[in-house]
């Protein structure tokens, strides 16, 4: 890492996300070594950066590989998980409560050291628990591999469900995911009984074309509950020493892999999120890594009742530049990581280098506006070319505006009744007042950028510049070579 912290700090980036590795800090059993991490903190604060850390421990991508040794080869006293045919697979299961504990301990003394190092300085601001984690089995036929088999497991899926998630259920139940309120009340809104009694016998849809239906969904929920109920164990060990903010990341239903165990089962996913609420209130959020083209639906999912939207794992690139505007202008989100961007092929002509200078500058005000209905977010791209919004009294059109532009994504933020900071690039931005009896013109179009919460003016656009003429339209031109920012007026007129 030590050549990576500035060259990070160059692409205007102010945080990083980093990993630590359960099996290098603690190589041999209460024999810790936090060099690495000591390394890791002193080298973002040098380069003026903020640090995000994932514990790399009983899970990553849904295996068990960054455990110790002294984990690895103890399978009695650290269980794996069992697949429905009965074999073994390379993760640990949730129910070796000797594997949470040892976790937590560690977890725990981790907590520990970076809070005598590090809270006068506050470089470290939040941790993500385990990474991606759920029962995976991907080389195994469907169902293979939905939940733990183990008879520990089994011997609880046949068991009463806990009555902590049934009391979360009942004081929650006009707020549930729509699919967990309807397989609850399908089967009587049931309070008590075994897993299935409560929430129904599950099925196989493989149809592709259903690939959002619920295939297994029963144990799908009953391995978040164990899941949450043990990386929550973690998170609240760690709090314990040192309370900053902690989450936990999810490996996504996609379409070629919409089924439990072809993707992590009882991974913090959208469908399961009241069951990890309900067993981990240690965990502050979940969050999703978001590799494919349902970018939108799935923002959609992970925002629902009140969840905060971070990305931690995205793609970069030109995709990632656009989709960072959109998720920071539509949806608050307050961070937004593409994953890999670490190598010197990514030190120049990045588009994210540009942008992120640009959401850099706009900070300020974006935090000003963050949650507001003054603030939304715009993301088109060769299928979806027009993207319609509303902001005060006026409907905005935005339009992609450069055919050799795959994807554009910006933000418009609303700082008066007539006047709009739009950010972005390859837009075309219209304006329409709501009163369709009103007429409207560009007063004026300004770009510039601020220093510090001062607005400076680079130079004023008109004419060709802008849409300002009564046959084009009226609103911002933003050119396809750079981001940039605007600052717009609009005035009426009888």
């Amino acid at each position: 890492m030590k050549p990576i912290w500035k060259r990070m700090a160059k692409k205007n980036l102010n945080s990083v996300i980093a990993a630590v590795s359960w099996e290098l800090i603690e190589p041999s059993e209460d024999g810790f070594d936090f060099t690495l991490v000591d390394s890791a903190i002193a080298g973002a604060r040098a380069a003026n950066l903020k640090l995000i850390l994932i514990w790399f421990a009983s899970w990553k991508n849904g295996g068990s590989i960054y455990m110790p040794a002294w984990v690895k080869k103890d399978n009695m006293k650290f269980p794996r998980v069992k697949a429905r045919s009965g074999k073994s697979l390379e993760i640990l299961s949730t129910f070796g409560e000797a594997t949470m504990k040892a976790d937590a301990k560690a977890f725990a003394a981790l907590m520990r050291h970076i809070k005598k190092i590090d809270s006068q300085y506050r470089t470290v601001i939040m941790m993500q628990i385990e990474n991606e984690m759920g029962v995976l089995d991907n080389p195994g036929p469907p169902g293979n591999a939905t939940r733990d088999y183990s008879q520990s497991a089994d011997d609880v899926f046949q068991a009463e469900v806990p009555e902590t998630l049934m009391h979360y259920l009942e004081r929650n139940k006009d707020s549930l995911y729509p699919e967990l309120k309807k397989v609850w009340a399908e089967n009587g809104y049931k309070k008590n009984g075994s897993w299935e009694d409560v929430f129904g016998k599950s099925f196989l849809k493989s149809d592709l074309k259903e690939w959002k239906a619920f295939s297994f969904y029963t144990e799908e929920l009953f391995s978040a509950w164990n899941y949450a109920k043990y990386a929550g164990q973690v998170a609240a060990a760690g709090k314990k020493e040192y309370p900053i903010p902690m989450y936990v990341n999810a490996w996504l239903k996609q379409p070629f892999s919409y089924i439990p165990g072809k993707y992590p089962s009882g991974g913090p996913l959208p469908q399961v999120l009241d069951i990890w609420r309900a067993a981990a209130p240690a965990i502050d959020f979940i969050a999703p890594d978001i590799y494919t083209d349902e970018f939108i639906w799935v923002i959609n999912e992970y925002v629902r009742s009140g969840n905060p939207l971070f990305i931690p794992e995205s793609v970069g690139g030109a995709t990632g530049a656009a989709r960072a505007f959109y998720a920071i202008g539509g949806f608050g989100a307050f961070g937004f990581a593409p994953f890999g961007i670490d190598g010197p092929e990514y030190e120049t002509n990045d588009p994210l280098n540009e942008t992120y200078a640009v959401l850099k500058n706009l900070s300020p005000l974006i935090m000003e506006n963050q949650g507001k209905a003054s603030m939304r977010g715009v993301l088109v791209d060769t299928i979806h070319r027009l993207q319609e919004l509303e902001l005060g009294n006026y409907r905005i059109e935005a339009r992609l505006a450069d055919k050799n532009t795959l994807m554009a994504g910006g933000l418009i933020i609303q700082t008066g009744p007539d006047e709009f900071f739009v950010a972005g690039k390859s837009l075309d931005i219209f304006y329409f007042p709501k009163d369709s009896s009103q007429r409207i013109g560009v007063l004026s179009v300004d770009e510039g950028f601020f220093k510090g919460e001062r607005w400076v003016n680079l130079r004023r656009l008109n004419g060709d510049e802008t849409h300002a003429s009564t046959w084009d339209g009226t609103g911002n031109k933003m050119p396809a070579d750079k981001p940039r920012i605007q600052k717009i007026i609009l005035y009426h007129y009888q």
